[in-house]
């Protein structure tokens, strides 16, 4: 098993992963969509085709693009159940990327068994440890909430009791770090590295718990929100500098909490911001990440012609046909070459933009097994 990696080293890998300065090559602007268009959020999507829900399998493959990309996903797994990111040659297990692969697959109702597999990996005490903080429910000097919160959406999303997750009580552990103000705020000596990613996944999961989601925590968030509409990823910063991520993640759990009003500023900010070619930048980068969260965001909030312009998008990053066979139905990072080294995590959260699917809607209930590859001639 792979050693865990330090937090302070663990957290500057991910950003590394995640905020890739690549510049991003120029684009066409996305066709106009038609007013008959008929569109559904896991549909293969292009300008003015009629669609339907219909059966999207063939005898040797699928047509859907979503599942076809959380099928690629899956089959990137190591041993069929974990990520993994390396650090100065050696290898760690990555568990955020690992959820988030998970929350591909439920999204796209596709992948079951490897979704089985990693959630019971995760549930190793070191993997676990490593990843949420001290195991043993009581006062432990670390506690994480972001990962915390995470992983108990995980584990509700997968059918499991995030009260009692491999001898963990995640929700309580979670309502412990909530703070007067409204505010999750981790408990670490390496300080507190929460935002707007940890608290809106903390709303998220406690939205499914009987107890519900404390109101001072959907306050805090909703309060967060920058002049011009849009949400910031850091709290409590001298400027409110929205961000496509944070306001995606923000709008999603505002209105997993009921309230809307707090949520449509937000979604307004995103349509605002959107590129001609439907994509969504993330430091001046056009890319998959922020654009699927984006997509998932606008759909669960109504705003369907701006999260189906966002899919247009994500399909053209996705590897087709033509490409080698090992590649088909991966999404790259940004428009451009296919780079393996980003591939993964594009993939993760971009499937969430081609499913359409809400983090608050994410089930594996019904899912089927295999992982899907896509039909080409």
């Amino acid at each position: 098993m792979a050693r865990g990696i330090g937090r302070t080293a663990f957290s500057a890998v991910l950003a590394a992963a995640l905020l890739i300065p690549v510049a991003a090559p120029a684009s066409a602007s996305l066709p106009a969509l038609t007013s008959g268009s008929l569109l559904t959020a896991g549909s293969p999507v292009t300008a003015g085709s009629q669609l339907t829900a219909g059966s999207q399998l063939t005898a040797g493959g699928t047509l859907v693009r979503g599942d076809a990309a959380a099928g690629w996903l899956a089959r990137q797994l190591v041993d069929g159940e974990r990520f993994e990111v390396v650090f100065d040659g050696v290898a760690y297990p990555d568990q955020g990327l690992t959820l988030d692969a998970v929350f591909a697959f439920a999204a796209t109702k596709t992948s079951a068994a490897y979704a089985a597999s990693a959630i019971d990996w995760i549930q190793d005490p070191a993997v676990l440890s490593g990843y949420i903080g001290s195991t043993d429910n009581g006062s432990g000097t670390e506690a994480y909430v972001g990962a915390t919160a995470k992983l108990a959406l995980a584990a509700e999303v997968t059918g499991h009791d995030p009260a009692s997750f491999a001898g963990v009580d995640l929700t309580g552990r979670l309502s412990g770090l909530l703070t007067p103000s409204g505010r999750f705020s981790d408990r670490s000596a390496w300080g507190d590295f929460t935002n707007a990613f940890s608290q809106s996944f903390a709303i998220l999961a406690l939205r499914r718990t009987p107890g519900g989601v404390p109101g001072a925590a959907v306050a805090y968030l909703a309060g967060s929100r920058c002049a011009d509409g849009g949400y910031p990823l850091l709290f409590e910063q001298s400027t409110c500098d929205s961000q496509a991520d944070a306001t995606a993640m923000a709008v999603q759990a505002l209105l997993a909490a009921g309230d809307r009003a707090a949520a449509r500023p937000g979604l307004a900010w995103l349509v605002a911001h959107q590129d001609t070619t439907g994509g969504y930048a993330d430091g001046g980068v056009l890319n998959a990440n922020s654009t699927g969260l984006a997509a998932q965001a606008l759909q669960d909030g109504g705003r369907v012609l701006a999260a189906a312009r966002a899919r247009v998008f994500l399909r053209g990053l996705q590897q087709g046909c033509t490409a080698p066979a090992a590649d088909r139905g991966a999404l790259t990072f940004t428009p451009g070459a296919f780079d393996p080294s980003t591939a993964t995590r594009a993939t993760a959260q971009g499937v969430l933009g081609l499913a359409g699917v809400a983090y608050a809607d994410l089930s594996t209930t019904g899912s089927g097994a295999s992982a899907p590859v896509l039909a080409c001639p």
